[in-house]
């Protein structure tokens, strides 16, 4: 069965990542669970527009066994009676984009590539939707994820599906980019059901990082004398110790620190490994959570 997917997405690649991402906004029900598709090492896909859902698994297979994103679009669409209807972006492994709005989408619809990445909606208020994604993924900063958000506000704020809103999504994969290296699903989330989805979605993602992203090197400080009472005291309150602070950083110490950051989800931040330093967005987190 065909699904009407009227929304606004965006399909991209980031080389230095190395690193391949959909973000999606719709006034449709979970449109996550439909239009994302990426594999690490193979490519992205958003179909849409009575979305045709073997276009996922089918596209990210061809891209995989070396086809291009365009090479991809080609065999899929000839193959597909109403391609009329369908709206589709693809981006290769490589960052090789293409795309694919049917003449009987409904307006506004068109799609705008870019170098690694791809826009299209259809229901639009006008094209001012997809520029303005393309424009702001092309200048936001940071992660991929955090760019691939920054479109979907931007597509928001310039008019976004003409119905409304109801549901986003945020799909990121890399090699090895699941929680434990397990996987290749470095971030999937999604608001399902909500008039206010893409911004909970910016609220989504911060929240991600702090619980999945590894801190740089250079965010590390040292575990001080004065942090470490500091953070006994914390352990303390939470009776993961019984005996007032006494600023000594031992082993009995540092696991009982590992036993309030395995219960605070925080083991990707920190670990007796790297027991002597922390880093900072670990410590506000702690601070605002567990301070006077």
């Amino acid at each position: 069965m065909a699904l009407q997917i009227n929304t606004f997405s965006i399909v991209a690649y980031d080389p230095v990542e190395n690193s391949w991402g959909v973000a999606v906004a719709s006034k449709f029900l979970a449109v996550g669970a439909v239009v994302s598709w990426a594999q690490a090492g193979a490519g992205a896909v958003a179909t849409q527009s009575f979305a045709k859902l073997t276009f996922g698994p089918d596209g990210l297979a061809l891209m995989a066994q070396g086809m291009s994103a365009r090479e991809t679009l080609d065999k899929l669409i000839a193959a597909d009676p109403l391609q009329h209807q369908r709206q589709v972006g693809f981006v290769d492994a490589q960052g090789g984009a293409a795309a694919h709005t049917g003449s009987a989408c409904y307006d506004w619809a068109g799609h705008k590539i870019g170098e690694g990445f791809t826009c299209q909606g259809n229901i639009l208020a006008g094209p001012q939707v997809i520029e303005a994604m393309a424009e702001t993924f092309v200048t936001a900063r940071g992660e991929l994820s955090d760019r691939l958000i920054a479109a979907l506000v931007a597509g928001e704020e310039a008019g976004g599906d003409r119905r409304g809103k109801q549901s986003a999504a945020v799909l990121v994969v890399k090699p090895n980019g699941g929680y434990g290296g397990d996987n290749d699903r470095y971030l999937d989330l999604r608001v399902d059901d909500d008039p206010q989805a893409v911004r909970k979605m910016i609220k989504l993602v911060n929240t991600h990082h702090l619980y999945f992203s590894k801190p740089r090197q250079d965010e590390m400080m040292p575990i001080t004398e004065e942090l470490v009472r500091e953070i006994q005291s914390w352990l303390l309150k939470g009776e993961y110790i019984r005996t007032e602070p006494s600023g000594n950083w031992d082993e009995d110490a540092k696991k009982a620190f590992w036993e309030l950051v395995g219960s605070e989800n925080l083991e990707e931040r920190w670990s007796l490994e790297t027991a002597d330093q922390i880093d900072r967005i670990t410590l506000d987190y702690l601070r605002e959570k567990f301070g006077n």
